[in-house]
């Protein structure tokens, strides 16, 4: 197989851990005779230093040339006072726009050598904790008419909230059918008792769902849903939620797991091409210090595989590797614990391919 990635390191230590998952990939396509080649796009803060802009219209174009994309991070305090129309983050905002990527796929996922590491107490992990946030990812209040103006001497602001009917059926379809490869539960997070958007969004939801008898569907509140993940994070499967309630629930997902450093994320749209990234932010207060965790960005390119090539048996070994190295005892400053062995992020990326070239 021959595929071509748009790689975007970005900033802080996006290039760090960017550098380690393709070290993964060119592991996997030298042992399953694939042909990996890479472009290096220029987005976020580091393009805003050299061109004035977030997304120079030549980096797009080189992701929408792409077979797949792969993140690192964007973003830091560097840029925080740009005009908000150049923001890093607009970066993200707009390749997922002009590929069509409607779709987060966030696992929260607790690897069973790190149960210690999560916030919760240990007789809930014991009850596992693995399941899918499924996000709807390029509409809602972050697309939506904003404006700050004066009424009657002072400030108001105002951000709208919009959606169609097609981007909530778009969005159930996705989570219908990625629970069908898993165990065949969706819960539709809403606030259909407040908002008219979530009173459309459950309507939806339960037509498409007619679609999928084999599928369990319920509703829940997007406030109850926040409480029952730490309350009892067994009980879901796939979480399918619109933009903003997605955006917190899955930040908050990713926490009772252990460490951010670990989670992948994918961006979908209609097409096979995608996004993919780790959940983290750049971390510029360790950024060329070698000791960030590239085992979310590792586990991003692993989905990449999975999702937008259809390299299962790829994307297994990965993730059987991360599971191995961390069962052998070799930890990230992050997850570092008295009596395992620490490793740098390099060294973590070489030992994960050590453990591929075992397999």
């Amino acid at each position: 197989m021959k595929k071509h990635i748009a790689v975007v390191p970005g900033d802080g230590i996006g290039p760090e851990i960017v550098k380690e998952a393709i070290k993964v990939l060119d592991c996997i396509a030298e042992k399953y005779d694939h042909e990996f080649t890479y472009t290096h796009v220029i987005a976020g803060g580091c393009a805003i230093d050299q061109f004035g802009k977030s997304l120079p219209e030549e980096s797009l174009q080189q992701c929408l040339n792409s077979d797949s994309v792969l993140l690192g991070a964007v973003g830091g305090p560097k840029w925080d006072d740009v005009d908000p129309s150049i923001r890093p983050e607009k970066a993200l905002l707009g390749i997922r726009k002009e590929l069509g990527l409607y779709a987060n796929l966030r696992p929260a996922k607790i690897f069973p050598q790190l149960a210690d590491a999560s916030p919760l107490r240990q007789d809930i992990v014991a009850k596992g904790i693995d399941f899918m946030v499924v996000r709807e990812l390029i509409g809602g209040v972050y697309f939506g008419e904003k404006k700050t103006e004066e009424i009657n001497g002072e400030l108001v602001a105002s951000d709208h909230m919009n959606y169609a009917e097609h981007e909530i059926r778009r969005i159930a379809h996705t989570a219908f059918q990625t629970a069908r490869k898993r165990h065949h539960k969706v819960i539709s997070v809403d606030k259909a008792n407040v908002l008219d958007t979530s009173r459309l969004w459950r309507k939806v939801v339960h037509e498409v769902a007619k679609e999928y008898p084999d599928v369990e569907v319920a509703d829940m509140l997007v406030d109850n849903t926040a409480m029952q993940i730490v309350k009892n994070p067994a009980q879901f499967d796939v979480v399918v939620t619109e933009n903003m309630f997605g955006d917190i629930l899955s930040d908050e997902a990713s926490m009772i797991t252990g460490s951010i450093g670990l989670i992948p994320s994918a961006s979908l749209g209609d097409s096979k091409r995608g996004m993919y990234e780790p959940i983290h932010g750049s971390a510029p207060d360790i950024a060329g210090q070698n000791i960030a965790n590239p085992i979310g960005t590792i586990l991003a390119a692993g989905m990449m595989l999975k999702y937008a090539f259809d390299l299962d048996t790829e994307y297994a070994q990965i993730e059987k590797a991360v599971e191995d190295v961390l069962a052998d005892g070799y930890r990230t400053a992050d997850i570092m614990e008295d009596g395992k062995k620490h490793l740098s992020c390099s060294e973590m990326g070489d030992k994960i391919v050590e453990y591929l070239n075992k397999a």
